[in-house]
């Protein structure tokens, strides 16, 4: 899948919505976005917005797609940026400079996208798979990229909520995060961890 194939397709009217809601969302919060609010914005009667869009969740999933190709969009042209080859450590930490720039520029429209239940079945087909390609790549499977964006997540949504000590070291806590994962990829490491467990293992079947 490419770029191209995962930008937004949709034109007119309702893409004129899209662009009005995300202008409220950012400036005014989930609060401020509401179906009356969006028709005010575009000049139309809030009823006539169901000719276009079936309902919020819709509205709602058109915004998150949005937020998709955001930080997807980063991610790739983060990756495609660095030299073939680069050590695991400086690819995830690429990213992990990529993704926390966007969310930090759009905080609303990055809560509304990772928070609660994701509606999958109302997303384009494979905008998902497409925006987490670059972290899967890098992290090399996709159990450890999954974890690699839980810590991501968990490190950006803590700074947006101001939940840090206001003399905390963001950078260096990601610093620390980003090294963990990149040694965790390292080959010579994997199979240590292997053969760890598999002696675990061993020990007890064998009660010992």
């Amino acid at each position: 899948m490419t770029a191209r194939s995962v930008e937004s397709v949709e034109s007119g009217r309702r893409r004129q919505l899209v662009e009005a809601a995300l202008d409220i969302l950012e400036a005014e919060g989930p609060g401020g976005l509401t179906m009356r609010s969006l028709a005010e914005r575009v000049g139309i009667r809030a009823p006539s917005l169901y000719k276009h869009v079936a309902d919020k969740d819709e509205l709602t999933a058109l915004l998150i797609a949005e937020a998709f190709r955001g930080f997807g969009g980063a991610g790739h042209a983060a990756m495609d940026a660095l030299p073939r080859g680069a050590p695991t450590t400086t690819q995830l930490r690429t990213l992990g400079r990529a993704y926390r720039s966007w969310a930090l520029a759009h905080p609303h429209l990055y809560r509304l996208a990772t928070g609660g239940e994701l509606r999958r079945d109302l997303l384009p087909e494979g905008l998902e798979a497409w925006a987490a390609e670059p972290v899967v790549t890098a992290a090399g499977s996709e159990p450890r990229a999954r974890a690699v964006w839980a810590f991501a997540h968990g490190m950006t949504i803590l700074e947006l909520d101001g939940r840090f000590p206001p003399d905390a070291d963001l950078d260096a806590a990601w610093e620390q995060g980003i090294r963990a994962f990149g040694e965790a990829a390292r080959p010579d490491h994997a199979e240590e961890g292997s053969a760890s467990d598999s002696e675990a293992i061993s020990r007890s079947m064998n009660g010992t």
